[in-house]
């Protein structure tokens, strides 16, 4: 499949660097028609006839699904650690190392979303939490985002919530990446991305510290 879809091509106006380094504009494809495929109960998988502005035309497939958005926890208990979960992933009928993580509930911000994931999925809740980063999963075939955020001060909070099991919580050291990395129950990106970014955020902010500037 093409690198570039309607999704994810830059805007007209952007500029973009070849591999000679010239410099070029991105135009969107032009969307042909767009068809419903199939659905079930959370996704749902559309068809795109695109046209590109070199005259090519391609049948793109992408998945979509709610669009209330979703939130990913980095929560640390103390500077050096965070907490993850083990919950079983279907798509690889397994049980799997992550982050606490949801879909943010109708009238809900993101920060409210985080705080409610983290007391039913740890059972802490958070007296400081801060947006990190957004990110994408797969932008070739689904436009899914999702919002990672930093919950310090923690307290203990349990909500009830919808797993059908209870998760095992776990406490690991920010400084264990490398070894976490290496393990066969820990490969979801967005749950990686996001440990090297609050690790990268923590560790910036001890060096501001030790120097002074705060």
């Amino acid at each position: 499949m093409s690198s570039l879809d309607s999704s994810s091509a830059s805007h007209p106006d952007s500029s973009a660097a070849d591999e000679q380094g010239n410099t070029q504009y991105l135009q969107k494809p032009r969307i042909l028609a767009c068809h419903k495929v199939t659905r079930s109960r959370l996704f749902e998988v559309e068809s795109l006839d695109l046209r590109f502005s070199n005259g090519e035309e391609r049948t793109f497939e992408r998945l979509t699904g709610s669009q209330r958005g979703a939130v990913m926890i980095v929560a640390m208990p103390d500077p050096q650690h965070v907490l993850m979960i083990r919950e079983y992933a279907a798509g690889f009928e397994e049980y799997i190392l992550s982050l606490p993580k949801g879909l943010v509930d109708p009238g809900e911000d993101m920060v409210t979303a985080a705080n409610r994931e983290l007391m039913e999925e740890c059972g802490f809740g958070a007296h400081c939490i801060e947006p990190l980063a957004e990110l994408s999963l797969a932008p070739n075939y689904m436009g899914h985002r999702m919002q990672v955020l930093l919950a310090t001060d923690l307290y203990p909070k349990r909500l009830p919530g919808d797993e059908p099991e209870p998760l095992m919580v776990e406490t690991h050291a920010l400084e264990e990446l490398p070894a976490l990395l290496l393990r066969e129950d820990f490969h979801e990106a967005r749950a990686i991305a996001a440990l090297y970014i609050a690790r990268d955020k923590v560790k910036g902010e001890e060096s501001s510290h030790d120097q002074g500037l705060f």
